[in-house]
């Protein structure tokens, strides 16, 4: 029986929705569905009453319910002891930050924070947008960085996160430059010659707002893709090597910009084919169950107070 199985059942007898549990446990649906089956075979009995709407609990589901909110509490009880131990950390700023902004923002942005703000001790968990927001959720992290987009935003209630923008990003196609700073691709390619394409893997965050971007088009986009990774940083070292026209973030491709290694893959005749994404940092609400480290809340207080502005990285 895992710990996760308890907070998804713990959920969906406060919501008596599966998919609203669902989106709060940022997972899919019938993913939901199968960890609240695992638990019930881990319990040996039905804890929902699938017959009813909205979801109801079973007598034994009702007894879990209970029992679930004391051991979950114990547990952070527990881990609040234990982090309590190793009060030498208590000047670090743990950040859960997806890959692509740990490669591109997170450095520049310190940088320019310690010139704001001032000297800061930071652990950067970098991982991809969902586990990321999963460490927020879990508690398991001070601040989490990451992109937003009004058709994607993180599914995070605003009553229990505080939210600031640090700033914006834009995601456009770009691929190998040639000797004559040309690129050797151009959209939007024809139905029988469609130009290859470097993706993200199915799920990743990037890939539904390029995904977006080429349905949105205003003109037939053709592709082929022939190849895929969950990482910005994979995909331009492949737009590099030729390989073919990937949707990057420009602060990751600016210096292969300057230097003519890339360039934008849009010509002239068509629309600029790119969308502005926020990048925003997110934080549990303090509250007497959740009172945050010192340092983390005195960089909060900073950034919530215009500091954002500030210490944003020079995109």
């Amino acid at each position: 029986m895992e710990t996760k199985w308890l907070e998804d059942f713990v959920s969906l007898a406060e919501t008596r929705s599966f998919s609203r549990s669902a989106q709060l446990r940022h997972v899919t649906q019938p993913a939901f569905s199968r960890r609240i089956q695992a638990l019930e075979a881990w319990a040996g009995t039905d804890l929902v009453d699938r017959s009813s709407y909205p979801t109801r609990l079973t007598p034994a589901g009702e007894t879990l319910y209970a029992q679930s909110l004391e051991m979950l509490q114990a547990l952070q009880s527990t881990r609040a002891m234990l982090r309590g131990h190793a009060s030498a950390g208590q000047d670090v700023i743990e950040f859960a930050v997806p890959h692509t902004l740990a490669f591109t923002f997170f450095p520049a942005w310190v940088s320019r924070l310690r010139e704001n703000f001032g000297p800061i001790k930071s652990r950067l968990i970098a991982m991809n947008v969902h586990d990321a927001a999963m460490r927020l959720v879990e508690g398991s992290c001070d601040v989490l960085i990451a992109y937003h987009h009004t058709t994607q935003p993180l599914q995070l209630d605003p009553d229990r996160y505080e939210m600031v923008t640090l700033g914006q990003e834009t995601l456009a196609p770009y691929c190998k430059a040639g000797a004559d700073g040309e690129p050797l691709f151009l959209l939007p390619g024809r139905p029988g010659h469609p130009l290859p394409y470097l993706a993200y893997a199915p799920g990743a965050y990037l890939g539904r707002v390029a995904d977006l971007l080429i349905k949105q088009a205003g003109t037939a986009i053709h592709l082929d893709r022939v190849y895929e990774t969950d990482m910005a940083e994979g995909l331009k070292v492949m737009a590099l090597e030729g390989h073919g026209i990937a949707f990057l973030p420009h602060s990751a491709v600016a210096k292969e910009l300057r230097a003519g290694k890339l360039a934008r893959a849009v010509p002239p005749e068509m629309p600029p084919l790119e969308v502005a994404m926020d990048v925003r940092a997110y934080r549990d609400r303090p509250s007497p169950r959740r009172v945050p480290k010192a340092t983390a809340q005195a960089l909060w207080d900073f950034l919530a107070g215009g500091g954002a502005a500030s210490a944003v990285w020079p995109g």
